[in-house]
């Protein structure tokens, strides 16, 4: 939901951070793979009942997943490698953050409560794959409720108000059912179109990707003017 609304603007906004990134000589996949050491500190924070450390963690290990696309783009480094890369680095991230929510009630009064980040995790490992089933079968499966961004964002509220972490698990549980629900009638009513409507939805996306590449060249070629020296 978030990352359909507000992902252009993200992007126009993290453009110019991605420009002074390139003067570091990282690559993108530098900054993925310091995310995913940040939320191993997150996950073991979590784990040992440090909340209020581990909400801010979690903040940092969105941060270099936020910053890896716009140094793709800065440095000309955007390929369908990174992409495959970044996309399988952030279900292993999610996996070991709710790891650590699951170790945080193993230890706590109520064992059983673990299951429910497990139940949070296996479903949106569920949405995920509806999407990139989907894609391999030339049909769409983006959107519904609860998507990454909106679990990242839940999470740290109950990070950060210990009292409702719970509560907001269930909730998160709850709403991913109903997006891996979404995602399978939305996919199903697309997979249902007979042959010939069908080819004009996969040329329609063909277009759409299309016009996207090209937009990404021309930004990519597109070099900030530099100003004279005094």
């Amino acid at each position: 939901m978030f990352d359909g609304k507000f992902r252009a603007p993200i992007d126009k906004a993290v453009r110019p951070i991605g420009l002074m990134l390139r003067r570091t000589h990282l690559s993108p996949d530098h900054l993925t793979l310091i995310g995913v050491l940040v939320a191993i500190g997150a996950a073991f924070a979590i784990g040992a009942g440090q909340l209020y450390l581990g909400f801010g963690l979690v903040i940092l290990a969105a941060i270099p997943d936020l910053l890896d696309g716009a140094l793709a783009k800065a440095s000309n480094q955007a390929s369908q490698r990174g992409a495959f890369f970044d996309s399988v680095i952030d279900r292993l991230t999610d996996a070991i953050i709710f790891a650590g929510v699951a170790f945080y009630y193993v230890d706590g009064p109520h064992p059983r409560e673990a299951m429910i980040p497990f139940g949070i995790l296996a479903f949106s490992l569920i949405i995920s794959y509806e999407r990139a089933k989907a894609e391999s079968l030339g049909l769409e499966a983006k959107g519904g409720i609860m998507e990454r961004a909106e679990r990242i964002i839940l999470l740290e509220l109950g990070l950060l108000v210990h009292v409702i972490l719970l509560a907001i698990l269930v909730v998160m549980l709850v709403l991913c059912l109903v997006t891996a629900v979404q995602r399978f009638i939305k996919v199903w009513k697309q997979a249902a179109v007979t042959p010939r409507t069908a080819a004009k939805m996969e040329v329609r996306r063909i277009r759409r990707q299309t016009r996207r590449r090209a937009y990404t060249e021309r930004v990519q070629t597109r070099v900030p003017r530099r100003r004279p020296n005094p």
